[in-house]
Parts: structure tokens; C-alpha cells; sequence
């Protein structure tokens, strides 16, 4: 039976471009060490915030290429497969080349807008089908459907490679209730870095964090802390980054977090349409609080 590798700090990577919108390799290198050397606890690629619906197929496939090669097995990857056509998904899962991939990070559908049961079945299918552990990855505000907390513990006692739940829908409430119905090998994982603090004091295993792309050091010690119960000092962290958390997705994600990566020099502030770079205003914001924060 499959068990969850993915705890502690996970990196939801960007996708860094060059000023003429194409793909920056040598970018990808240095923010893949950079994570690898400041705490980061695995890798999460070609998801959401690496702007994955805007890349070509071949990009995708040079990426994951980069990105293994690259961290030559220090770090757990998770990469992202999912969808809203279940059989496509599933054809994917079993056809693709998973080589130095560790686990699936898996959408709920979008625009569809399934059912409960509808949900279930989806994930079933590609349970069954992925050669790999599963993560769900329960974002409503993307998709326009929030898998409720039962039917992800359904899926989580049914489905043995089904491991863990990116949780993003918001509710501290439906978190709560998945810890708390859960079998004992399945996790919760926040996707939301402004409730992480939250969500790993409640029992989260860890984050899939956006911030944690330019701040590694800092989210992953705020998570260690809260393990060890020293929870004064991890909320000491977490209130550092309260206003950074919301500027980071004002102008929408992951238009925030690259334009603080630019600023620290790690990257092009570059995205592609339909995303654009973040309102000046934001970026004079977040500079402010970096010199504020000394980082």
C-alpha cells in the first residue's frame, strides 16, 4: 500500500521564460539548486503555477528532462497530470515516460463541473490507471467545483495509491474534516500559503507553496517548527509574510511570486498570455517589504 513521501516544504516551481517568451533553461537550473539548497523537502513541476496550460508539449517533456536531471534524486518530484477529459488523462498516465518522477499531482475537472460521484470516478479511473502514488489537487476557485470532504476520504480509503490531497479550496472547516475521517497513510497538504501555518497546525503533513519559490528557507523552517510543536516561534514567521501572501496573488498567480524572483535576480518578469506581469503599484509593495524583511 502507497504512503505519502511528499511532506514539509513542497515547491510549486515557475516556469521562468526568457525576455522573448521562450522557455529559460539555465533559469529553471539555478532555481531547481537554489530550493535543493535553502530547505525545500521536494519538487512540484508542470502545475498550476508553472503555467503548464501555456506550454507545448515538447517544452513540458524538456522540462521534466531538466528537472530530473537536474536534482538527481535529492528531492521527491511531483508532477502534475490532470484534467477535465478523464480518458485522456488516463492514456497519459499509462503511455507517458515517468522516469525520475516520484508522484502525480491530479486536478479535479474543470469546467465540467461533475457531481460528487462524478469527481470519484474520475479520480478511480486515474487511480487505477497511474503507475505512480496519486495526489488530489482540490482547488474550486480554478475549477469551479469543490470535491468535498467525503468524497475525498472515499477516494483515500478505496483507492490504495491515492496517498494525499493538495487542499485549496479555502475552508479551514473541510480540511478539518478530512484530517479528522482520514485513513492513517493518507495527508493533507495546503495549497495555499496563507493558511499553511493553519492547516500544519492542524495536521497538514506540509505545503505546496507558491512563496516558498522565493523563500524557501523561511516557509521550510516556519514547517519544521510547527512539527517539533514550537508554535510561537513558526507563527512568529508566518505573521512576517502576511501582506506578502495576498500581493503575491492580487494580480493573479504566478504573476506575484515571479515578480519577486525578478527582483531578487533569479529571473525574467515574464509570462505568457492570457497571464501579464504584475501592476507596478504590487511590485513597489513587495520590494518595500523585502528591504523591510532584509532578504
Amino acid at each position: 500500500m502507497a504512503r505519502n513521501i511528499f511532506k514539509g516544504l513542497g515547491i510549486a516551481l515557475v516556469t521562468p521564460f526568457t525576455a522573448d517568451g521562450e522557455v529559460d533553461y539555465k533559469a529553471i537550473v539555478r532555481l531547481v539548486e537554489y530550493q535543493i539548497q535553502n530547505g525545500a523537502d521536494f519538487l512540484c513541476i508542470l502545475a498550476t503555477t508553472g503555467e503548464t496550460p501555456c506550454l507545448s508539449t515538447e517544452e513540458k517533456e524538456n522540462i521534466k528532462k531538466l528537472v530530473v536531471d537536474t536534482n538527481r534524486g535529492r528531492l521527491p518530484i511531483l508532477m502534475g497530470c490532470g484534467g477535465n477529459n478523464t480518458r485522456a488523462v488516463v492514456e497519459e498516465l499509462k503511455t507517458a515516460d515517468w522516469t525520475g518522477i516520484d508522484g502525480v499531482l491530479s486536478v479535479c475537472p474543470y469546467y465540467n463541473k461533475p457531481s460528487q460521484e462524478g469527481l470519484y470516478q474520475h479520480f478511480k479511473a486515474i487511480a487505477e490507471a497511474s503507475p505512480l502514488p496519486v495526489v488530489l489537487y482540490n482547488v474550486p476557485g480554478r475549477t469551479g467545483i469543490n470535491m468535498k470532504s467525503e468524497t475525498t476520504v472515499r477516494l483515500a480509503r478505496d483507492c490504495e495509491n491515492i496517498v494525499a490531497v493538495k487542499e485549496a479550496s479555502g475552508s479551514l472547516e473541510q480540511v478539518d474534516e478530512i484530517i479528522k475521517n482520514k485513513p492513517e497513510r493518507f495527508d493533507v497538504i495546503s495549497g495555499d500559503d496563507a493558511l499553511t501555518f493553519s492547516m500544519v497546525a492542524s495536521g497538514a503533513a506540509g505545503s505546496i507553496s507558491v512563496i516558498g519559490n522565493a523563500l524557501p528557507k523561511e516557509v521550510s523552517r516556519m514547517i519544521r517548527l510547527e512539527f517539533k510543536g514550537e508554535y510561537e516561534a513558526a507563527r512568529t514567521i508566518h505573521h512576517r509574510f502576511t501582506e506578502l501572501y495576498s500581493l503575491l496573488f492580487v494580480d493573479g498567480n504566478p504573476a506575484g511570486v515571479k515578480a519577486l524572483l525578478h527582483e531578487m535576480g533569479f529571473i525574467e518578469n515574464v509570462l505568457r498570455l492570457p497571464l501579464v506581469p504584475t501592476r507596478i503599484t504590487t511590485l513597489q509593495k513587495m520590494t518595500e517589504i523585502l528591504k523591510t524583511l532584509k532578504i
